[in-house]
């Protein structure tokens, strides 16, 4: 997937900007806000502005503040956004945090998520590692993949986990935030 950071306004692409324009590599636990800057300009204009006629407005606030490492304000955001994008952007905190088996209840309350096909792509790209099951995307699985990269953070499962965490980040940003139908 090519992200374009300018896809989603002005407002949100210089956000993004403040740290790697939507490519910067999440850890994948728990680590510092990249931006406090950026923080403070998504506080102050909120999901609303952020995102007029997107098909998620609070899933993806979420996510914006995730790509920031800013992982109270997500979850505080995605636990109140009743939808299978909130429950996914929920289980990514949890991932994070980690709180793996949490993670996996909401990977589970996701259930498919229409970005899913889009991962699978990405992870056969990745024949070494089993990120794919059964020809989809299983998040599940996605979870206990980062738990051993994070074991081996030099490694190359580590590299992969990274960059696999920056698609699904991309895909589902993009999914909520992009202009569409609101979500009902």
């Amino acid at each position: 997937m090519k992200f374009d950071p300018t896809a989603y306004g002005p407002a949100v692409a210089a956000i993004l900007a403040l740290d790697g324009n939507g490519e910067r590599l999440m850890p994948l636990a728990s680590g510092h806000c990249s931006s406090k800057k950026a923080i403070t300009e998504i506080d102050t204009a909120g999901a609303s502005s952020l995102f007029p006629n997107s098909r998620a407005p609070e899933a993806a606030l979420s996510g914006l503040y995730l790509y920031f490492s800013a992982i109270d304000k997500a979850h505080e955001v995605a636990q109140s956004v009743e939808s299978a994008d909130g429950a996914y952007w929920h289980g990514i905190v949890h991932r994070q945090e980690p709180d793996r088996e949490n993670a996996r209840y909401w990977f589970r309350r996701v259930g498919s998520h229409p970005i899913f096909p889009a991962l699978t792509k990405i992870a056969e790209q990745f024949p070494a590692a089993p990120v794919s099951l059964n020809g989809g995307w299983d998040p599940i699985r996605f979870v206990d993949i980062c738990e051993r990269a994070q074991d081996q953070p030099d490694s190359p499962l580590a590299q992969l986990a990274l960059e696999m965490q920056r698609a699904e980040w991309q895909l589902l940003f993009d999914y909520c935030a992009r202009e569409g139908s609101a979500a009902s």
